[in-house]
């Protein structure tokens, strides 16, 4: 009875959700099993860099999700949720400097390495606040949201959709990187935020920071699935879908289509932002190639491989491609681009609706096997 009153709790009832959140439970679960109780040396356990390989995998589902939820039901293909990712981890990379004071290479108790390197007398006044953590943790959220209110609101506003949109999206992330490559900048150029020692107290290189940051990220992806759900499955969602489909007659209809999706937006630059945030202090840095146009492309891809519109298809796109480059690049390190871009013409040749098409095609053949013999028609995937 509650599902159907608050919308938020609406995605409880839905089986995808469902079969979702346990899946991500028992893998959650299993890769904390094999890495404590299972003993070291054992075929069955997973070590430290395979947990913070997985925690990295959930990351980037998460950043797929929120690029899903603007390409798959509001149809803004953007090219530039690289750069919503890229602040979080920014953010996230700032407290974490802050947090190493005097135990860095020149002892300083307040200006990182790289800044007592490039002799600076000090911080930049947008370095304030963050050695402490609710600042920055609140800030992971509210530079990529604020970025993405400006900018959609401006584009939106202006109507700009379509190509011309997802060009301009890319021409944000490009100007970024290059913003962020100059020293001058104060976020370590080139060679950006490294060297992190710990996070609230909690020693980065320990295996316990390690599993425990791998259970924070599948949380996040769980909550943030769960937002996508509540949204797409609300008034909210029925418009933003609609927008999609016919955005002209949406419009004739009397909605202002701009402000839904400059709100939808705005939550996907955040999901984003938080996704940066949990991969910083896994993997260990943060630099400007993070914004590339590139890796905002890649992520595109992911979507497009899991299933475009389904968001769980963009979780299973963003973990099969990652493990397939991981795989791809020990097994062939001079020729893995080439395999990995031989599996993305096979799935857009033979799984035009990704992988989470394929698995609801497979679904809806066993539900109805007697009502397509009986009455003759044709399921398609």
């Amino acid at each position: 009875m509650l599902a159907s009153r608050f919308w938020l709790t609406r995605p409880f009832a839905e089986r995808s959700t469902q079969l979702f959140l346990a899946v991500l439970l028992a893998a959650m679960t299993l890769v904390t099993l094999l890495h404590v109780v299972v003993p070291q040396g054992h075929a069955l356990h997973v070590n430290a860099y395979t947990v913070n390989l997985f925690g990295k995998y959930l990351s980037y589902a998460l950043l797929a999700v929120a690029v899903d939820l603007v390409w798959g039901y509001l149809g803004i293909l953007s090219l530039g949720h690289g750069a919503f990712f890229a602040l979080g981890g920014y953010a996230m990379g700032m407290y974490l400097m802050r947090r190493i004071g005097d135990r860095g290479v020149y002892g300083h108790p307040e200006l990182p390495d790289f800044m007592v390197f490039l002799s600076w007398d000090s911080l930049p006044w947008y370095w304030a606040g963050f050695d402490m953590a609710w600042f920055a943790f609140l800030m992971v959220l509210l530079a990529p949201g604020a970025l993405a209110l400006v900018f959609g609101f401006l584009a939106f506003r202006s109507r700009v959709t379509g190509v011309y949109l997802s060009i301009i999206t890319q021409a944000l992330t490009f100007a970024l990187m290059l913003a962020f490559f100059r020293n001058e900048m104060g976020f370590g150029g080139n060679n950006g935020l490294t060297d992190f020692r710990d996070i609230l107290g909690f020693n980065l290189r320990s295996n316990e920071t390690r599993l425990g940051l791998f259970l924070a990220t599948g949380v996040a992806l769980a909550l943030g699935y769960l937002l996508c759900r509540a949204i797409v499955g609300s008034k909210l969602g029925r418009v933003c879908i609609a927008t999609r489909d016919a955005e002209a007659r949406t419009r004739f209809l009397g909605y202002r289509v701009e402000r839904f999706q400059l709100f939808v937006f705005v939550v996907s630059a955040m999901l984003a932002g938080l996704a940066g945030a949990l991969y910083v202090p896994q993997v260990g840095i943060i630099n400007p190639s993070e914004f590339s146009p590139l890796f905002s492309i890649e992520i595109v891809l992911w979507v497009a491989l899991g299933g475009r519109a389904t968001l769980y298809g963009a979780v299973i796109g963003a973990i099969l491609v990652n493990y397939a480059k991981t795989v791809f690049t020990g097994v062939m390190p001079d020729a893995w681009l080439f395999a990995l871009g031989g599996l993305f013409v096979l799935v857009t040749v033979f799984l035009p609706r990704g992988v989470a098409g394929l698995l609801a095609y497979r679904l809806k053949r066993r539900r109805r096997p007697d009502d397509d013999g009986a009455t003759g028609r044709e399921v398609t995937p």
